[in-house]
């Protein structure tokens, strides 16, 4: 059984991500926050949720650790934990800034470095890494600086991972969606049309089949 990691389990996403990948026969670890209420109904046989501070540098590397212990080798991860403020530049200070760089950038690398340094052990994985369009265009971050910023650097971190693994079967994705359809974004934009907006199973349809491709950068 192929194994698979999948960070914010409990979100939109996460699970959308964790049942396609349950569904393809994976065994998926999923992590929550600790004292996450959120309930992630999946196959007990099939899913193992962790509660883990990504933020933490060194708790998240002892849950790699522990995760390699137990699987031997993990085939895939989906690192779907992030956060999202506004703010112009006026607005923002670097305190905004490194809030920012804390929940989309270290709550990534924290994992994305530790599996990298497996998969390149066992010569293979997949890596996806949620992106957006305000961290790659500076046009489409206007009035959300602070984000924006912190999104930027999992594209850098994307190319420098694919430069180190070139020649190898290890690959890090960059998955960059339009706005995703979740009650959350519908609750905060009642005035938008949700038909134009992306299903997170749609997304989690996206990742599963670019696993087995080598491309590192998904839009949709």
């Amino acid at each position: 059984m192929k194994t698979a990691i999948v960070t914010g389990a409990s979100g939109n996403l996460g699970k959308a991500v964790g049942k396609k990948f349950i569904d393809q026969g994976y065994k998926v670890i999923g992590t929550v926050i600790p004292n996450d209420p959120a309930l992630v109904n999946f196959p007990a046989g099939r899913f193992e949720k962790v509660a883990v501070d990504l933020m933490n540098e060194d708790d998240a590397a002892k849950f790699i650790e522990e995760m390699i212990s137990k699987y031997i080798s993990i085939d895939a991860a989906v690192l779907t934990v992030g956060g999202f403020a506004m703010g112009k530049i006026a607005d923002t200070k670097t305190a905004d800034i490194y809030k920012q760089y804390k929940l989309n950038f270290e709550t990534a690398y924290n994992v994305a470095r530790p599996l990298f340094v497996q998969m390149m052990k066992q010569k293979s994985g997949r890596i996806f890494i949620i992106g957006s369009r305000p961290g790659l265009n500076a046009k489409d971050g206007k009035g959300m600086i602070a984000y924006g910023l912190g999104k930027s650097l999992i594209f850098r971190l994307a190319d420098l991972m694919n430069d180190e693994a070139k020649g190898t079967n290890v690959v890090t994705s960059v998955v960059v969606p339009s706005t995703i359809d979740t009650p959350q974004n519908r609750s905060s934009m009642p005035d938008a049309d949700p038909s134009k907006w992306v299903k997170p199973e749609a997304i989690a349809d996206i990742i599963y089949f670019y696993c087995t491709f080598l491309y590192n950068l998904v839009w949709f």
